[in-house]
């Protein structure tokens, strides 16, 4: 499945006044900021968001939200949300904030 470019030109309408790079990963568009990971219009649909891992389990209690599965094993700092869940573009800004502020807090790469 391709990601969402609908929802893809949604996430740049938010994203901060930063250097911001795209790239294609993981079938979806990824957003990084500083080498980083910040979102991504996920080719699962919906989003990914990289954020805090100490932030996790808050985090996956907002509606739409889980932990995002690598091989089969749960990940701390990495979310998926559904499609659903950023219908509203308010929410959709505070995902994408969630995910740009983590990335620009980690050592650029």
């Amino acid at each position: 499945m391709a990601y969402d470019e609908e929802l893809a030109e949604r996430i740049r309408g938010f994203l901060p006044d930063l250097p911001v790079t795209e790239k294609k990963m993981f079938g979806g568009l990824a957003f990084l900021v500083g080498g980083h990971m910040s979102v991504s219009a996920s080719g699962k649909g919906g989003l990914m968001v990289h954020c805090d891992p100490a932030e996790t389990d808050r985090l996956v209690r907002e509606p739409g939200a889980s932990r995002m599965e690598m091989r089969g094993r749960e990940m701390d700092g990495w979310l998926r949300v559904t499609s659903a869940a950023v219908a509203d573009d308010a929410v959709l800004e505070r995902w994408v904030g969630i995910g740009t502020s983590y990335a620009a807090s980690l050592p650029p790469k």
